[in-house]
């Protein structure tokens, strides 16, 4: 295929706008159809105004093309996670070594900056309210369906490229007219919805500004991303069902009771909290795994309509940014020989895809729970020194996901050593006393020379 051939583009959200660009850079002419509406006209309410943590890989997607420094500007640096626990004890944990931060953006923001930039390239054509409802592989042809009129139309083109999300239409479609298609989807028992914390007089800020804030309480837990109003967005993750669960508070009365209760330091500056409770909708969280991701030459998956994952590593959209720069690479590599750029690009990113899933979830875990475990908030603060004592030797899991672009399977791999070590670590006589005593320091450095962490 050469590169001025005519490409598909299903889905304007986070990955297909930037994705689109990545193409209209190399030559291609790009048709984007989005089921939503515009979502920069005034009129348009709908969508998740939820925020990302944008980290490195993220921003290494976007400085491909140009946009990385214009995008940190409208984010907000985190620097650390600030646990408010049970008992009233606030303890702050750095993310990485100094300087290193993660960034809060407003998904709305972030979409429709990456949408008016996509639309002012010529090689580019967003139509909106289309919505496709099926694909038919072989030829090249998308089905849409027009949101308001319901009449129905179809588009053929060389290469159709989807990133329309968790439940995509083009991803039904290979699993339904290809052979051997894997899939499985698997939901939390826990939601979602979304809380706010309001901005304190002039826009001032009520929680420390450059911190993710978390408030862990065993099997559900309430988190905080700040915004540039001063506001911060809180997401509640909470069980469907159960004796305390979105099912069984009910009333104002009841939720009211354990919002003040559960989170009080949080109820005390949010007065509108229960109303907010009561009127915004629960989302759920679903888990999606899949492959291929393309048929030949016509037909490629990216970001969540191939590996959809739940946000407790806040890597949903920087996988997906990376993506498009893995993708970008392979395109510049194979200049229009579609059937091989998808074929690598499936077979390199599958393994990261699966690895980063699987440290989603083990990620709420550490969250929900593990964070208020002494155990565990020892193991932090020794890591931090060891991240300082050993900087080219040891690196945690999370700074290898978040501050750097080491592929995801690798990152697994090395948190299971990490794991590994810390069980000999932990089991040292009166570690939560002495870890950083000379001689805990001492015992520690063996038993990183017998983990081939540094030479013996």
């Amino acid at each position: 295929m050469s590169i001025d051939k005519k490409v598909t583009l299903i889905g304007a959200g986070l990955v297909g706008s930037l994705l689109s660009m990545y193409l209209a850079k190399r030559g291609y002419q790009v048709s984007i159809f989005e089921k939503r509406p515009d979502m920069r006209k005034a009129e348009y309410a709908g969508g998740r105004s939820i925020n990302l943590a944008l980290s490195h890989r993220g921003f290494n997607g976007l400085a491909a093309i140009g946009l990385a420094d214009e995008i940190r500007k409208v984010g907000i640096p985190m620097y650390g996670r600030v646990l408010h626990q049970a008992n009233g004890d606030v303890q702050y944990q750095p993310y990485g070594k100094e300087g290193e931060a993660i960034y809060s953006v407003s998904r709305g923001g972030l979409n429709k900056k990456l949408m008016e930039l996509a639309d002012a390239d010529p090689n580019i054509h967003i139509t909106f309210e289309k919505n496709c409802i099926d694909v038919d592989i072989k030829n090249g042809i998308c089905h849409f369906e027009d949101q308001q009129t319901k009449e129905k139309s179809s588009v053929q083109s060389d290469l159709i490229l989807s990133a329309d999300g968790a439940f995509s239409a083009a991803r039904l479609a290979l699993q339904t007219k290809s052979e051997r298609f894997e899939y499985s989807q698997s939901y939390l028992d826990q939601g979602y919805k979304e809380l706010t914390i309001p901005a304190g007089p002039n826009g001032t800020y009520l929680l420390e500004k450059e911190a993710l804030h978390i408030w862990p309480r065993n099997n559900y837990m309430l988190i905080a991303l700040p915004n540039l109003d001063g506001t911060f967005t809180c997401t509640l993750f909470f069980p469907f069902d159960g004796e305390v669960s979105f099912n069984s508070l009910k009333t104002r009365e009841q939720v009211q009771a354990f919002l003040s209760k559960d989170f009080a330091d949080v109820f005390a500056i949010s007065p509108q909290i229960v109303d907010e409770y009561m009127a915004n909708p629960n989302g759920s969280l679903v888990t999606v795994r899949s492959y291929p991701w393309s048929y030949e030459d016509k037909l490629g998956l990216l970001g969540d309509a191939s590996h959809a994952i739940v946000p407790f590593f806040g890597q949903g959209m920087n996988s997906g940014f990376e993506d498009c720069f893995e993708l970008g690479k392979l395109m510049d590599q194979y200049p229009g020989d579609w059937k091989t750029i998808l074929s690598e690009f499936q077979i390199s990113r599958k393994p990261n895809a699966d690895a980063i899933a699987d440290m989603a979830l083990e990620n709420f875990i550490e969250m929900r729970d593990k964070v208020a475990d002494q155990k565990f908030l020892l193991r932090k603060k020794i890591e931090q020194k060891l991240s300082k004592l050993y900087p080219d030797n040891y690196i945690s899991k999370y700074s290898l996901v978040s501050f750097g672009t080491a592929p995801y399977k690798d990152a697994l791999a090395m948190g299971f050593k990490q794991d590994a070590l810390f069980k000999e670590v932990l089991a040292i006589p009166e570690i939560e006393n002495n870890w950083d005593s000379p001689e805990a320091t001492q015992k520690i450095e063996q038993l990183l020379k017998e983990f081939g962490f540094i030479n013996g």
